[in-house]
């Protein structure tokens, strides 16, 4: 399967592949530092930056990247990805969405549809997860998917400008 050949519907979403085209809406979530501060990347303060960040994503790296569209109205709300991990035998996953789409299910909606492709499509079965200690609600949707808490980690920024601690969760889903 290639990267681009996937199109996921739930029953409010579309999980689909990002294209440069997205760059508006994608800018709408990675430059809020409201939604940032809880991601492995800074605050976006360069388009540019972010067109280099979805070029890269439109070859396949082995992780399948997708945006979240709002069925009710066409709008690219969030993203995520989902693939092999570190740990041996895990896939894991993540994802982010705008500010005013937090608590209303999406994240749950949309890392169960990921885990359900990756179990379809490739019969993977151990999933894994984390976020910074302070997102308890992403902890929640971990959990909401099956994973359970196994341990403290540590998160750091891509660009090395934080650390903080993180909380790890694994399961297996048949």
């Amino acid at each position: 399967m290639r990267a681009h050949d996937y199109e996921i519907k739930t029953e409010r979403l579309l999980l689909r592949p990002m294209t440069v085209e997205d760059v508006d809406a994608v800018w709408k979530w990675v430059s809020d530092e409201r939604v940032a501060r809880y991601m492995v990347y800074p605050t976006y303060t360069d388009r540019e930056k972010l067109v280099e960040w979805l070029r890269s994503i439109e070859t396949f790296d082995g992780e399948y990247h997708f945006g979240f569209v709002r069925l009710s109205d066409g709008e690219l709300i969030g993203s995520g990805s989902i693939g092999p991990h570190k740990k041996e035998g895990f896939w894991g996953f993540g994802y982010n969405f705008r500010h005013d789409c937090w608590g209303m299910g999406y994240a749950t909606e949309a890392a169960k549809a990921m885990i359900d492709f990756a179990r379809d499509t490739f019969g993977i079965t151990r999933f894994c997860c984390s976020h910074v200690e302070p997102n308890v609600a992403s902890g929640h949707v971990i959990e909401k998917c099956g994973l359970h808490f196994v341990g403290y980690g540590e998160f750091e920024k891509l660009d090395g400008s934080c650390k903080m601690r993180s909380v790890e969760y694994e399961g297996v889903l048949d």
